[in-house]
Parts: structure tokens; C-alpha cells; sequence
């Protein structure tokens, strides 16, 4: 069984759900897909957008998450570095 998910899993979580939906999510849908209370949610929504990991953008008059540069690059890396933990057993 796996354990608690780290901060960086969770925002890895968030970004890839952001990535799935056509890299744009209603912040409803990221808080049901990436497994989060609203203010657990809210909290990290300010972390990533204050670090520019995401913008909030309006559409349609809906509001909605878009992942930036800055964000794809942090999956890459992460995803790098699980493969590197993997090769090595860890």
C-alpha cells in the first residue's frame, strides 16, 4: 500500500490532471481529479500560480486553470526522476 502522497507528488498530481484535460481544467474538476479538499486545493492553487507553475484565465465567463512552460517543465523533470528512482530500485 502506498503511502501519503509528498507535496511535490500532489502538485505533479495537479499539473498532470491539468495536462489530461487539454491543458486547461475548471478548478472544480482539478480539485475532484487531483483528490483534494477545497482548501488544501486553494492552497496550492496560490503556491502554483504565485511560482507561475499555472494561470487563472476567463473563458465564456467560466473561470479555468492553464499550466504554463514553467509547469510542463516541472512534470518533465519529476517524471525524469521517478524513472531515475525506478532504474535504481529506489
Amino acid at each position: 500500500m502506498a503511502g501519503k502522497r509528498t507535496k511535490t507528488d500532489i502538485i505533479h498530481d495537479m499539473l498532470s490532471s491539468i495536462i489530461d484535460k487539454g491543458m486547461q481544467i475548471k478548478p472544480t474538476h482539478l480539485m475532484y481529479r487531483s483528490n483534494l479538499s477545497h482548501s488544501q486545493m486553494t492552497l496550492y492553487l496560490e503556491e502554483l500560480v504565485r511560482k507561475n507553475f499555472i494561470k487563472k484565465i476567463d473563458k465564456s465567463g467560466y473561470g479555468y486553470l492553464i499550466i504554463t512552460d514553467k509547469g510542463l517543465r516541472f512534470v518533465q523533470k519529476f517524471r525524469e526522476m521517478k524513472e531515475f528512482e525506478k532504474a535504481f530500485g529506489l
